[in-house]
């Protein structure tokens, strides 16, 4: 087992031992425990009591944090030449079609999300087998097949995000940067549990939220007492 670090056992040092903290408590003290040079990564981890095998208990969403992940987000948008110019002025930074299907083919991918057009997906849906491993493949129930493509890229260019559960029942996602101040992590915390929460499924059962964890890049997680959170 790797030893500890001595900022890593400064870090836990902070956090005491069987205590669930409340989400504001813990967005600040994310803060106080991050050491890393960089600007790190401020995510949150809910485990839910689903079974995501069960087509019925799959949870996937979308949220608009209030104050954005604080990342700069690269888009893609795939359109018909009279959609080009809408989706250069929301901010594309890729706008085309045959040609960035082809460079997708030859292998680059260098973007974090890929805005469409349902009619063009005939095209774009050859590209699975590349785009889907990579979580990258345009999909109308994030927003991201649409004719308001302008729309599109300017929603994701602000904070808007798209999770799901994963199949250990954990859903995974960034919500800011630790440079921000605490106030803007809770409230990107809380938008992102409040979305969450509505998407229940009717066929869950039990404990919807079983766990909540906030964590920075290479930081421990800091547990969140599920019912301090206002609205789950």
């Amino acid at each position: 087992m790797a030893r500890l670090t001595k900022n890593q056992k400064a870090a836990l040092s902070k956090i005491e031992a069987g205590k669930a903290y409340t989400l504001a408590e813990a967005a600040a003290l994310v803060k106080d425990i991050t050491t890393t040079k960089f600007d790190a990564s401020v995510d949150i981890d809910v485990r839910l009591g689903v079974d995501p095998r069960k087509a019925n208990q799959m949870v996937r969403g979308i949220a608009t944090l209030p104050h954005g992940t604080g990342k700069t987000v690269r888009v893609l948008a795939l359109v018909t030449p009279d959609k080009e110019e809408e989706a250069k002025a929301a901010g594309a930074d890729y706008v085309g079609l045959d040609e960035y299907i082809s460079k997708i083919e030859g292998g680059w991918t260098d973007v974090d999300i890929i805005i469409t057009m349902p009619s063009v997906m005939a095209k774009v849906g050859k590209l699975g087998r590349i785009l889907g491993p990579r979580n990258l493949m345009p999909n109308p129930k994030t927003g991201t097949v649409t004719t308001e493509v302008g729309k599109a890229v300017a929603d994701v260019k602000g904070g808007k995000i798209d999770f799901k559960v994963d199949k250990n029942g954990i859903i995974h996602t960034s919500i800011g940067k630790v440079s921000f101040p605490a106030e803007k992590i809770y409230e990107n915390a809380l938008e992102v549990l409040q979305t969450i929460a509505k998407l229940k499924p009717s066929a869950a059962k039990g404990t919807y939220f079983k766990s909540i964890h906030i964590s920075s890049t290479m930081s421990p997680g800091i547990p969140v007492e599920t019912k301090s959170v206002a609205g789950i």
